[in-house]
């Protein structure tokens, strides 16, 4: 049985910038409900938090909160299960406070999201598309991108 449940799938930029001929993945957000893990008695864990390595802190809650646990953020197709718990993703690009979850505005998660799908690689801050059909992205600093533009199929 899994501690997530899902929010989301969205298609991102591959690597994270978006321009003419960038792929696609899809990125899912996975909630954890606010009493897994809860220290509340009859919540099922007198015994200890199993994700307190891996997870934020868990709530206390009275049935329903306001909050979830957590959320995280992966890429579709990221494994879950590792040495430590068979419920951690290997990898997540986000993991997120329910309380922050709720409170950030898209734009600033759409952003956090895609600086970790470019694992610290430069921004795109141009593209050019040459007549011959060549593509140059020009990065933020200064290195370039150079190829033929993929043929684009009606849709």
């Amino acid at each position: 049985m899994s501690i997530y449940t899902t929010l989301w799938r969205l298609k991102f930029p591959e690597g994270r910038d978006d321009h003419i001929d960038c792929e696609w993945e899809e990125v899912i957000a996975q909630g954890v409900p606010a009493h897994i893990g809860s220290p509340t008695p009859g919540c099922g864990y007198e015994k200890g938090d199993p994700y307190s390595e891996f997870l934020p802190p868990p709530l206390v809650t009275r049935g329903d909160h306001e909050f979830m646990r957590a959320v995280v953020i992966v890429r579709a197709g990221t494994l879950k299960g590792t040495a430590r718990s068979p419920q951690e993703y290997v990898r997540p690009l986000l993991v997120l406070t329910g309380e922050e979850y709720t409170k950030i505005c898209f734009e600033a998660l759409y952003e956090r999201i895609c600086e970790a799908l470019g694992g610290g690689k430069s921004r795109l801050v141009a593209q050019w598309l040459s007549p011959d059909g060549r593509l140059k992205l020009i990065y933020e600093n200064g290195s370039t991108q150079e190829h033929d533009k993929k043929e684009q199929t009606p849709s």
